[in-house]
């Protein structure tokens, strides 16, 4: 059985959750987030909040009662606080700078890497060498903050590159003579 899956998400006040069919919708005072749940979970509101149980008892239907639960709370989590994600940028000369809506990477490249930022994200610089991601859907937060890491992930040598806050980097020694 399910840990995860046997509580009912909280919903707090002012956080209104609608459910129909498979589809759940939850609005909130920073937005609005939809999600359709698959068809092996059952989810009905209650007075204590979104319940979600299997369908049966298949294997199939047991490993997607947790993971739909946690969907429902994360969207319940995201229209109340929101996610967000910070990248620390190290290397000489990397830097990071907003334009608008595209963010220029400079990461030791030829040319500067343009990111066009996407709707419902939002990312702040507030210094030339850290990004900060946010927004109301965590997946999304995360994609975005893992396509941007993408462009120059960090090198296990003198550690330059794009990293997440609080990440630690594998350092290998280099050659010996």
């Amino acid at each position: 059985m399910s840990r995860i899956g046997k509580k009912a998400v909280p919903v707090p006040a002012g956080v209104t959750a609608t459910i129909d069919g498979q589809q759940v919708s939850v609005k909130g005072p920073k937005g609005e987030l939809k999600q359709v749940l698959n068809e092996f979970v059952l989810v009905k509101m209650q007075a204590d909040g979104v319940k979600v149980d299997p369908k049966d008892q298949t294997k199939l239907s047991r490993s997607s009662w947790g993971l739909s639960r946690t969907l429902v709370a994360n969207m319940v989590t995201g229209v109340t606080t929101g996610y967000s994600k910070t990248l620390e940028i190290n290397g000489v000369g990397y830097r990071a700078a907003l334009a608008g809506k595209v963010l220029q990477l400079n990461l030791g490249y030829s040319h500067d890497v343009n990111y066009p930022v996407p709707d419902g994200i939002e990312i702040k610089v507030p210094k030339p060498t850290e990004i900060v991601i946010s927004g109301i859907d965590k997946q999304r937060v995360g994609q975005v903050a893992a396509e941007i890491r993408e462009y120059r992930g960090p090198e296990p040598y003198k550690g330059k590159g794009v990293k997440y806050a609080g990440e630690k980097i594998f350092r290998k020694e280099g050659k010996k003579k």
